[in-house]
């Protein structure tokens, strides 16, 4: 890392490759992904847009319990898995269940958190995807420290931290980013800022002309992204990924993006925010956005695209037929994995649930 000021600070407008029109936009240095990169993602964006679609529909039929959707967020979802490796860890917020679909967990257990379950649904370890984090910005500790443990390993392991605007105002994220920058720890922080931390504007949460910009307090060097631009992402994200692996240390990129939908579905955004603060950035549309260059490019067809849906589609009906039916509660597991060895109490207290069912029979 460096202490040039100049160096860490991120550019003045977020970069951007490909403008809401569908149109290529120059940057000087930055590149244009490879088709291959752009054409899978645009793959992802089309499951990620139907995941998002099907779990609102599963909240409203009593499946889950409660869906934060990333509905025009999905390129952030889609770009910040894509650059990882095999052996890269996510860490995600309550708002990335898209991306961690994107990894490749099942969807049903992607979802099983959010179903109202006493765990995250999947294997940590073996899908190298964090539970799911509803605190604000507690993961992000987390992530450093998985970061750092493969530095002294010597591993080449990158980790992605995922957060929103609002947890940049956490104490969380200040001690997350300050030992990452000490210790040189590869971990990128994505902060998908989306103007709303629930009901509050972006303008009560900081003074500083763009969250980027708090990476220079801590000697992190911060960028600046068009959310809503897969191509951009993947640049800017992928960068950042070969720097932290390369042992430049930690890295930070402020996503500009918007949450068009509620904060979730316990959530009325006309309490807080007009239509008309909405409707602008409906045309921002990230998938609309990828889809109208490609086809411009001559690089996907509609055979192309309707194969993509049909892949989308099959994982729409995993989600309704494995969320469709009833989970088997088993009481037991409340006790079994609070400690190695049960102590006398989580004992006493099990068989005094287990004598209060039987009497229920």
């Amino acid at each position: 890392m460096t202490r040039d000021a100049a160096h860490l600070l991120p550019s003045t407008e977020p970069v951007t490759l490909i403008d809401p029109d569908g149109h290529p936009v120059p940057q000087v240095g930055h590149s244009m992904p490879d088709p291959q990169a752009l054409v899978r993602a645009y793959a992802a964006l089309i499951t990620a847009r139907r995941f998002n679609d099907q779990a609102n529909a599963l909240v409203r039929q009593g499946r889950l319990a409660v869906y934060p959707s990333s509905h025009g967020q999905e390129a952030c979802q889609v770009a910040c898995v894509q650059v990882l490796a095999d052996g890269d860890w996510l860490f995600p917020t309550y708002r990335d269940t898209a991306a961690i679909v994107t990894r490749g967990v099942d969807p049903v257990q992607a979802l099983t958190l959010l179903r109202g379950d006493w765990h995250s649904g999947y294997d940590p370890l073996a899908t190298r995807v964090a539970p799911q984090a509803t605190p604000l910005a507690t993961h992000l500790l987390h992530a450093v420290g998985v970061a750092h443990a493969a530095r002294l390993r010597g591993d080449d392991t990158v980790v992605m931290a995922v957060c929103g605007d609002g947890a940049t105002s956490e104490g969380d994220f200040h001690e997350a980013l300050n030992f990452a920058a000490v210790f040189r720890t590869p971990v990128v922080f994505l902060v998908q800022n989306n103007e709303y931390a629930i009901s509050v504007p972006l303008a009560r949460q900081t003074a500083a002309p763009s969250l980027a910009h708090k990476g220079i307090g801590y000697g992190v060097k911060g960028e600046r992204v068009d959310g809503n631009d897969v191509a951009a992402l993947l640049d800017v994200l992928g960068s950042a990924v070969d720097r932290a692996r390369a042992g430049e240390g930690p890295q930070l990129v402020e996503a500009h993006t918007y949450r068009v939908q509620a904060h979730t579905n316990a959530d009325d955004p006309g309490r807080y925010r007009s239509e008309e603060e909405v409707t602008p950035w409906l045309g921002r549309d990230p998938l609309t956005r990828v889809e109208t260059y490609l086809r411009g490019a001559g690089l996907i067809t509609e055979s192309d695209k309707s194969g993509f849906v049909a892949q989308a589609e099959a994982i729409a009906e995993r989600m309704r037929a494995g969320l469709g039916e009833e989970p088997v509660a088993d009481y037991r597991e409340l006790f079994a994995y609070v400690y190695a060895e049960p102590t006398p109490q989580l004992r006493e207290q099990q068989a005094l649930v287990s004598d209060e069912l039987a009497r229920e029979k």
